[in-house]
């Protein structure tokens, strides 16, 4: 589980970098599973690391999407109003 979350962190990071946002949803949802699947993973002592690893991407990834796609929604919002 340790390495399905780092993988999702990953991806969660990847999206929210290079989609300006606008796929942000997306990578919430993948950073979401990947923090349960982090700590489901970390009760397993042999990957605790690799499941460590992949939680922090998670929310790292899980905050970048966030901000991004709220970002997104609010320069949206703002060109409309013009």
């Amino acid at each position: 589980m340790g390495i399905a979350s780092l993988v999702l962190g990953i991806l969660a990071v990847i999206i929210g970098l290079f989609s300006a946002g606008s796929l942000g949803w997306l990578g919430a949802i993948m950073a979401i599973i990947g923090i349960i699947l982090g700590a489901l993973g970390k009760k397993d002592p042999a990957a605790s690391g690799v499941a460590t690893a992949g939680l922090v991407l998670s929310i790292i990834g899980l905050i970048l999407c966030l901000l991004l796609y709220i970002a997104c929604i609010a320069c949206i919002g703002g060109l409309a109003a013009l």
